[in-house]
């Protein structure tokens, strides 16, 4: 019998967290180049193209063919240039060149590579595309019993966050509180 894998379930940020406040927290600017792993329908990769501005990008990667073309729809109909959606597998390679990130970005995805045995896979790719002194921000759940998110025994600690990615060249730069439910930690590639 083939083993279960997790199943993200398709519901949106947006109604959990506050993108200003989470872009605040990880630090996006001005020019960065800026990558949403497993984007969903772009609740965060949207905002970001307003802080990144003209001179900097965003890539928009998810799995999930429905979810990018909505966001597709949505780049078109707000006029949007400097945002790149595509339907990518994260755990695979990445189509971007080594060292092109600036500071790339998962929320509530980690979890689910994690349980599925694909986080080796895509951690090596985001240390590959992430500058030298480029960061990596990953928004979870807490490990915590909550009315939302994932089960308990699949949740990942700040601390398992930065143990699992201290193996690809990152180490932590902060931990913020995200909202009653999440946290964010920031980790630079050294």
């Amino acid at each position: 019998m083939a083993e279960k894998k997790h199943e993200h379930h398709g519901k949106s940020s947006r109604g959990f967290l506050d993108s200003e406040r989470i872009q605040r927290d990880i630090g996006i600017k001005e020019g960065d180049r800026f990558l949403d792993l497993g984007s969903g329908e772009g609740y965060f990769s949207i905002a970001a193209s307003q802080s990144v501005g003209k001179d900097g990008i965003v890539y928009a990667f998810d799995v999930d063919e429905e979810s990018i073309l909505r966001l597709q729809k949505e780049i078109a109909q707000k006029k949007l240039s400097n945002i790149n959606a595509s339907v990518v597998d994260i755990s695979k390679k990445l189509p971007l060149k080594d060292e092109s990130i600036s500071l790339a970005f998962m929320s509530n995805v980690l979890h689910g590579l994690v349980a599925n045995g694909d986080a080796d896979g895509a951690l090596m790719e985001i240390a590959r595309v992430t500058e030298h002194n480029g960061r990596l921000a990953i928004v979870e759940f807490k490990k915590q019993e909550s009315p939302h998110g994932p089960p308990l025994s699949i949740r990942l600690s700040p601390e398992d966050v930065e143990v699992l990615s201290a193996k690809y060249g990152f180490s932590k730069e902060s931990i913020q509180d995200a909202g009653p439910y999440h946290y964010a930690i920031v980790l630079s590639k050294k």
